[in-house]
């Protein structure tokens, strides 16, 4: 009793707001376009987000906190040695991967020799400046000797050239670590890419070399410099490609994956135009009809211009309070379009059942009445939803920015169409009481009038007066609209017949199974070149890594924080446990080994051992590089202690993905928690790592909530409980569907996934809610006849924004980029199973499962009952026949 109480309530505010707007159109409709202009008007000076990691990266993450303590222990300006991986940050710097068309060995002669041309141009790379022209050796990394120091595999090169110069054949690589004449041991696992070795190592061929060069970035102008030289870069390995046609080069640079990031709204721009061109014409057709004085074209027009008007101020708020711009935001203008077309059709449905005889003020109250109470109720779902994604609780930025430009938009969204286009419909609404033309805005003659006009003006001025329809034909005035005919009288019954069941039925199984096969199979999106537009830097350096450079895993440094007993032979033997199966690339390792060694058959005390290791580093010249890698502590009594250590490692992998890596990585952390020795380890693709574990639960963590806040809020509003069963359990069915089937058409649970999925929480309750409710509270008729009639009501509308942002999403799908691809792939597949759900399950299980729809039978007072009266003719065959039946 107390919902219903509660209905009529807020049904009688909303009546009273519509005749309110209705009163004062000019204000509602002038006020939201004043405040997208001044708001909107920020955006012109919109900022660029610039840092990739603070967007996809977990904010408060484990890797984060590895690395600071890494680079408290060992800065990079100690670490002049180990270039593995970049340490701990990936800083700046240039990459090029250098391969032949003929899958030919790079290690021959003449590829030997074009490799070291190409270092030797890229040396010589000038970045202009006021006064002074930078070079490679100006901003490079520096080594002990004051040179710069570059790839180890440009210094094998080097030396097998003067081997073959010098007809030395005793000079063998081998892989993946060879032996430099000065007695080094370097890792070129990472730098020789395809290969093919003999016996003990020795390399064959090698189908791929990559080069690598380490700029230093420690100032702003420093950091300028560099960032010019990388673009240099990457313009000098393109000239020389086109001098050298046999070989493919693939440059990359520490800021290709911002700017291919970036990227993707660059070309997306006239995809986007297209698909409002689109948008624009489908819903100007979709509110025209043959009857020019009840056609609407106007308000389709006019529902895309509130939601540009709502997103407008959204993103001028969000400038004006410091947020920044990024490619994730393509996905805002469909969430609006999706949630916001359905609110204004609705309202256009609305306005066809009310009496044309009414005053305007009337039919717009009887609007607010009918549809804004559920409109409120979806609205109040997307800020929800999108609200806890906004949240500090996200621990990804993008999808935080992401969810709050969103729920701004939402609300704006919300407020423009109560206003905005409450007051459009006034408007057009006094055009057709006035029986004036729906686009030109005048008086429509009578047909008497038009006897002598060419067919074509009578055409366009087709309209049916009042006078000339009858009383009961006053309801079927907006017949003539084609999606209303269509469903009236076609599509109702043939949805709803006994043969047609069990194939929607049989379908609806057949759509469960295939889901429930890709729902088994999702996988974790853990590769960034996903969000970045393709035939690009990123891409193609990415494809030819994984091709070439899969059978080692990225460099892991291994660092050890405490001081622990190394002359201890049980601790020496622990570590080098812990790293038993992985290739140790370090020479800590080696001299552990060799201590190891000299400790069972010495039995070095601890001040021995100490003494041994700190002049190691002058009388050793094969350690000279072991120095970077221990922290010594001295203590008051001159004895040292090692306070620090690491060792770098790679594990053999058979492909280099993103999965297999962070299985290594919580097998790592997990034995560094049960271990004896105090270690963690760290990788710069660890910090991107850890985002994946968090977004697979986002979307179930928010659909919970959605799910809880639907039951409970709509338990007060909505009038029958029974609405929220079946609501629920169809938001399930379509999310079920779209992970199942978005897993089968290759899309992975990403960021930009993950997004969708709560879009399409609320995309299924903007559709579905209202024709549960009309069903459910349908009294007295068979299931039958309230399953057609909710079709009728709001099935026009659900058609219409169907339509329209389908033809919105198509040229989405053309983008160049795989963030669109990803966003048109959910996008469409949430739109496709809820207009199926809507159009198909929905009626036809609502048939024949609960709510009972039988007439209950009154009980008979004598007070009420009916006296019958007949008047009978009797014919001359004595045949008596009932004429009239009155009730008194």
């Amino acid at each position: 009793m107390l919902r219903q109480v509660l209905h009529r309530g807020l049904r009688t505010c909303f009546s009273r707001l519509g005749h309110f707007i209705a009163s004062h159109p000019v204000f509602f409709a002038s006020a939201p376009v004043l405040i997208s202009i001044l708001l909107g008007a920020s955006f012109s000076r919109y900022q660029v987000e610039e840092s990739v990691e603070h967007l996809l990266a977990p904010q408060h993450s484990l890797a984060k906190i590895e690395r600071n303590l890494v680079n408290s222990l060992f800065p990079v300006n100690r670490s002049k040695h180990r270039l593995y991986s970049d340490l701990q940050t990936p800083g700046r710097y240039g990459r090029v991967i250098v391969t032949s068309f003929q899958k030919a060995n790079m290690l021959d002669q003449h590829h030997t020799d074009l490799i070291l041309k190409l270092h030797a141009a890229v040396t010589r790379i000038q970045v202009p400046r006021p006064g002074f022209n930078y070079t490679f050796a100006h901003i490079c990394i520096l080594n002990n000797d004051k040179t710069c120091i570059v790839d180890d595999i440009v210094h094998v090169l080097e030396e097998l050239k003067n081997a073959r110069a010098t007809n030395r054949t005793n000079f063998a690589i081998t892989y993946p670590i060879t032996h430099l004449k000065d007695g080094r041991a370097v890792y070129n696992g990472h730098q020789l890419g395809g290969v093919t070795v003999h016996s003990k190592d020795r390399v064959k061929s090698a189908e791929a070399v990559q080069l690598t060069y380490y700029l230093q970035s420690i100032n702003s102008l420093n950091d300028m410099v560099a960032e010019r030289w990388e673009s240099s870069f990457c313009d000098t390995v393109r000239l020389f490609q086109k001098s050298n046609s046999k070989v493919k080069m693939y440059p990359y640079t520490s800021s290709s994956l911002r700017e291919d990031f970036q990227k993707t709204s660059r070309v997306s721009e006239r995809y986007l135009v297209t698909s409002l061109i689109l948008v624009v014409t489908m819903a100007i057709l979709c509110c025209s009809m043959q009857d020019c004085v009840r056609s609407k074209p106007w308000l389709g027009l006019l529902g895309l211009v509130t939601i540009s008007l709502a997103t407008l101020t959204a993103a001028g708020i969000i400038n004006l309070t410091g947020g920044k711009y990024n490619s994730t935001f393509l996905g805002v203008p469909f969430v609006m379009l999706g949630h916001g077309l359905y609110g204004t059709f609705e309202m256009l449905s609305s306005w066809r059942k009310t009496r044309e005889d009414q005053h305007v003020k009337e039919r717009t109250a009887a609007v607010y009445a009918d549809s804004m109470l559920s409109f409120s109720l979806t609205t109040a779902m997307y800020l929800v939803t999108f609200g806890i994604g906004a949240s500090p609780f996200t621990n990804i930025e993008a999808a935080r920015i992401f969810c709050c430009n969103s729920c701004i938009a939402i609300f704006f969204n919300y407020l423009y169409v109560l206003s905005f286009y409450g007051s459009s419909l006034v408007f057009t609404g006094y055009i057709e009481n006035n029986y004036q033309h729906s686009i030109f805005c005048r008086k429509v003659p009578k047909p008497e009038a038009l006897q002598e006009k060419p067919a074509w003006y009578r055409f366009l001025l087709t309209a049916r007066f009042s006078e000339d329809t009858a009383d009961g034909e006053e309801a079927n005035t907006y017949e003539s609209h084609l999606l209303v005919c269509f469903l009236k009288r076609y599509y109702c019954d043939w949805i709803t017949n006994t043969y047609v069941k069990p194939f929607v039925v049989l379908f609806y199984l057949i759509y469960i199974s295939f889901a429930l096969m890709g729902y088994l199979q999702v996988s974790e999106g853990s590769d960034l070149s996903n969000i970045v537009a393709t035939a690009t830097q990123t891409i193609e350096y990415t494809t030819a890594q994984q091709k070439y450079f899969s059978n080692y895993s990225p460099v892991i440094g291994f660092y050890i924080y405490e001081s622990i007993e190394y002359w201890n032979t049980s601790v020496q033997e622990d570590v080098l446990e812990y790293t038993k199966g992985f290739v140790r690339i370090s020479w800590f390792e080696s001299y552990l080994n060799y201590l190891r060694k000299l400790n069972v058959s010495t039995g070095l005390p601890k001040k021995n051992f100490t003494d041994m290791l700190r002049n190691s580093f002058l009388k050793a010249p094969q350690f000279s590089h072991f120095q970077e890698d221990i922290i010594f502590s001295k203590k008051y009594n001159d004895e040292v202690d090692v306070v620090a250590s690491r060792m770098f490692l790679v594990a053999k992998t058979m492909e280099t993905n993103r999965e297999e890596l962070y299985d290594l990585l919580e097998t790592l952390r997990r034995l560094s928690v049960t271990s004896k020795v105090k270690f963690i380890v760290f990788n710069p693709s660890f910090v991107y790592m850890d985002r994946y574990a968090s977004s697979l639960g986002a979307p179930l963590h928010n659909s919970c909530i959605s799910a809880l806040f639907l039951l409970f809020f709509s338990a007060f509003l909505v009038a029958d409980s029974l609405i929220n069963v079946w609501l629920t359990l169809t938001v399930v069915s379509v999310e079920f569907g779209v992970i199942g089937f978005m897993t089968l058409w290759k899309v992975q649970l990403d960021c930009i996934s993950v997004l969708c999925l709560i879009y399409g929480i609320n995309y299924t309750i903007d559709n579905c809610a209202p024709l549960l409710s009309t069903f459910v509270l349908g009294k007295d008729f068979t299931r039958t006849k309230w399953v057609k009639n909710a079709l009728e009501v709001h099935g026009v509308a659900i058609l219409q924004s169907y339509l329209c942002y389908l033809v919105g999403l198509i040229p989405l799908a053309a983008v160049p980029s795989n963030l669109t691809c990803t966003l048109f792939r959910c996008l469409f597949l949430i739109a496709l199973v809820t207009f199926f759900h809507c159009f198909a399950i929905l009626p036809v299980i609502l048939t024949f499962l609960p709510p009972s729809k039988k007439k209950r039978k009154e009980k008979k007072n004598p007070e009420n009952r009916e006296e019958i009266e007949c008047v009978e003719m009797v014919d001359i065959d004595s045949t008596r026949v009932v004429d009239q039946i009155t009730t008194v």
